[in-house]
């Protein structure tokens, strides 16, 4: 891989980072972008009699709050990062002559009848990968992962739900997950949950494995129906796992310097 796409690859994970560098608590005033400054903060909190004597009209109070804000923003924004890098890879490895090719959608109706669009992060067209290589890596590789789910081969292809990691135990969450498993299926793919870290509790994998889901995760040891990092090597020819070794430096600095940000009252 040459330099330019090396950094281009890097930047697409992080760029999502720096908005949590912005971050700023609401503190329930709405739905302000902005959040509220440390100014505004102790405005507030210092007009409410009930805080001020309690006095969590403090410095202190406004970095707790923006520090735990912050944490969850930057799970979301390495989460899409993580996305972008998915699709960035997926894009090089196939040859795609079209982008979009590297993306799924579909529309559903809600409780209240209104139409909406659900999409999932990544997709392996078979259709239209270009690189016969990678087109017969992925091909195996689909069926193999259907032979260890019991399942038909599906018509098209695979798509992919990516994630940095999956600690929630949230049923509403896995409903709508294992609803995206059914129309995929219903649609001719395959569907996969990525999760780059290794965080994900066992008895998620075991109830989307029975219900027809694949899942990869981030381990180094694994086949590629198993690891994340044996499944970009073996089946689209890119080592990630080096990728993030070769570029820890940049992004660690890019963390602390966030983390710092969010650290900081001001």
């Amino acid at each position: 891989m040459n330099s330019s796409t090396e950094q281009q690859l890097l930047k697409k994970f992080l760029e999502p980072l720096k908005v949590c560098k912005r971050y700023k608590p609401k503190f329930g005033q709405g739905n302000s972008e902005a959040g509220v400054s440390l100014g505004q903060f102790m405005d507030l909190y210092g007009a409410d009699p009930f805080y001020s004597w309690c006095g969590l009209d403090s410095d202190l109070m406004y970095s707790a709050h923006k520090a735990a804000g912050g944490m969850t923003s930057i799970y979301r924004q390495i989460g899409k990062g993580c996305e972008n890098l998915f699709r960035e890879i997926i894009i090089d490895a196939t040859g795609y002559q079209d982008r979009t090719f590297a993306e799924w959608s579909y529309k559903t109706n809600t409780s209240s009848g209104k139409e909406k669009t659900l999409s999932l992060d990544g997709r392996l067209l078979l259709s239209e990968i270009e690189n016969e290589k990678i087109k017969s890596n992925v091909t195996n590789w689909i069926q193999d992962y259907c032979e260890m789910l019991q399942s038909e081969i599906p018509k098209h292809g695979a798509v992919f739900e990516v994630r940095q990691g999956y600690k929630s135990k949230d049923s509403k969450r896995q409903n709508a997950d294992i609803d995206n498993v059914a129309v995929a299926w219903s649609q001719g793919y395959l569907p996969v949950f990525a999760i780059f870290s290794g965080q994900i509790d066992g008895d998620l994998v075991l109830r989307y494995r029975n219900n027809r889901a694949g899942i990869i995760v981030g381990s180094q040891t694994g086949t590629a129906q198993e690891s994340l990092f044996s499944f970009f090597n073996e089946v689209l020819e890119f080592d990630l796992a080096d990728f993030f070794k070769r570029n820890s430096p940049a992004i660690k600095i890019e963390m602390r310097e966030t983390l710092e940000a969010l650290l900081n009252a001001a």
